[in-house]
């Protein structure tokens, strides 16, 4: 495992983390807790020292198996959760002091810390950049010893660019992929210039990214890549990262020619990386072996100047269109 510096946090983090929104689950399913603690201790094993989460991923329960199993250990891996999607309704007037003093303290309680490592607003409506109130809120917060470092999660580039313009924010976490190249135009330099870290998510596009899928898979019944696809329950963007499924389908057979592989995961997290700007990237995992499979990206070596363009041809063709232009 490699670990790259993360913004100005003073910390180095594994370049491939873990994200647990699946964890020791399918989504959508029950979650098994002897295989989330197995899936943990592999991560760790593997040299993984970050793990994102968040308030409402699986009602909390994702955030109390991560306080449990790093409890005991005295190298402790860095945590970054979020809060914020338990509010009624994503408008800006719902976010207030007292409800992000809430969240942070059941995150507190449930991560068994006194001081949360990382705490992100979790995709907060457009209108909250331009209230810098909040901002302020969540500085009084690191000042009085509940947080150490914050931070947003963003659906849009603007989001992101505009995040960048309060001093207290250490890190933005944005959906960057083969299928989603917009952040690497402009978004990518400024946060290199204010030396804020970046947390990459949706990095293989809700498992399309693999390979593995076809037109006739089939998803849960409470899978997100069922019912979101066209964002009937949160962003589109978070499924399939906004792609048409059978659209992206051709484009992955594309990749599989490019790389002459049927399985492309860890190539597609190894195409991330190539990116400086990039601090960590949060690939998920239901299990064990998943992790196994996406630490292999920090082994690889660089994909070539030929590939890095066979990529982006790809995705002018098949993805650009709407794609790039909506977030």
């Amino acid at each position: 495992m490699k670990y790259r510096q993360f913004g100005s946090t003073g910390i180095n983090v594994s370049e491939v983390s873990l994200g647990t929104w699946q964890l020791g689950s399918k989504w959508g399913d029950p979650v098994n807790k002897d295989v989330a603690h197995e899936t943990l201790k592999s991560a760790i094993d593997a040299g993984i020292n970050c793990f994102d989460t968040a308030d409402v991923y699986q009602g909390g329960l994702s955030e109390r198996l991560i306080g449990e199993h790093i409890k005991p250990l005295k190298d402790k891996p860095f945590v970054i959760t979020k809060v914020g999607r338990k509010l009624p309704k994503q408008a800006k007037e719902f976010y207030t002091k007292e409800a992000l003093l809430k969240y942070i303290n059941d995150s507190r309680k449930n991560l068994d810390q006194d001081a949360l490592d990382m705490v992100l607003l979790h995709c907060p409506p457009t209108d909250l950049y331009y209230m810098p109130e909040a901002f302020l809120w969540m500085d009084e917060f690191k000042s009085s010893g509940l947080i150490k470092h914050y931070g947003v999660s963003v659906e849009r580039i603007e989001e992101g660019l505009k995040a960048l313009d309060y001093k207290g924010v250490e890190a933005i976490e944005i959906i960057f992929n083969m299928f989603r190249l917009k952040p690497a135009e402009l978004f990518f330099d400024m946060a290199k210039k204010r030396n804020v870290g970046v947390i990459v998510r949706v990095p293989l596009a809700s498992g399309l990214l693999t390979g593995k899928y076809h037109a006739r898979t089939s998803f849960g019944e409470n899978d997100h890549r069922t019912y979101n696809r066209n964002g009937e329950k949160f962003d589109k963007g978070e499924t399939f990262s906004g792609v048409d499924y059978h659209l992206g389908l051709k484009a992955v057979k594309e990749l599989k020619k490019v790389f002459n592989t049927e399985n492309i995961a860890a190539i597609a997290l190894r195409w991330i990386l190539m990116f400086d700007a990039v601090s960590t990237i949060i690939p998920g995992a239901s299990k064990p072996e998943q992790i196994l499979e996406n630490v292999k990206a920090s082994e690889l070596p660089p994909l070539t100047q030929k590939q890095m363009e066979a990529v982006e041809n790809i995705y002018n063709t098949y993805i650009k269109n709407p794609v790039h232009y909506l977030w």
